[in-house]
């Protein structure tokens, strides 16, 4: 960037405060039938509202996320997506990935509306179980996302993994 000019999202300057902090911001997009990005899970450090289509969503670090994106032409879907990600500390390595600043440790990225589907239907059954799916292990969503890469289906989620890991979490430095 040169000169004063500020940073610009899809027609609007950035809020200033979206453009130093220590937060990992989600554009979200909302044309209906034409483009739809959204966060199916997480929780949110702020919201900024841009207009009536467009707002922000930001995490801490640590804070796990699911943000799905599709986005259909004249001729039918062009793009489904769902990625889940964890929003990283000032200075740890990171992967890009489109609409989310400045990146993330992606954990699970799968594409296609039938295999979004069941990701979407797995977020559900961790829910059942009265689990919040931004709390599940991180090597959980990595093991979803390899066994659907895969063609396989993933292992289901237990309550008593879940209680380990918390123990583990906590038991952690």
């Amino acid at each position: 960037m040169t000169g004063n000019a500020a940073p610009r999202v899809r027609g609007g300057p950035v809020p200033s405060a979206l453009q130093s902090d220590e937060l990992t911001h989600v554009e979200l997009t909302h044309v209906e039938k034409k483009i739809e990005h959204w966060v199916r899970f997480g929780r949110l450090a702020e919201e900024t509202v841009i207009d009536r289509r467009r707002r922000i969503f930001a995490f801490r670090p640590g804070a796990i996320f699911a943000f799905v994106r599709w986005a259909s032409n004249d001729f039918g879907t062009i793009i489904s997506r769902i990625d889940i990600v964890r929003a990283v500390e000032p200075g740890e390595p990171y992967q890009t990935l489109p609409f989310v600043r400045p990146g993330g440790d992606t954990l699970l990225k799968i594409d296609g509306w039938p295999r979004v589907e069941r990701v979407l239907r797995h977020i559900d059954a961790v829910q059942a179980i009265g689990s919040d799916p931004e709390d599940v292990s991180p090597d959980h969503w990595r093991h979803v996302h390899n066994r659907l890469t895969a063609g396989h289906e993933p292992r289901a989620y237990t309550a008593d993994q879940h209680r380990a890991f918390l123990l583990r979490r906590r038991a952690e430095p």
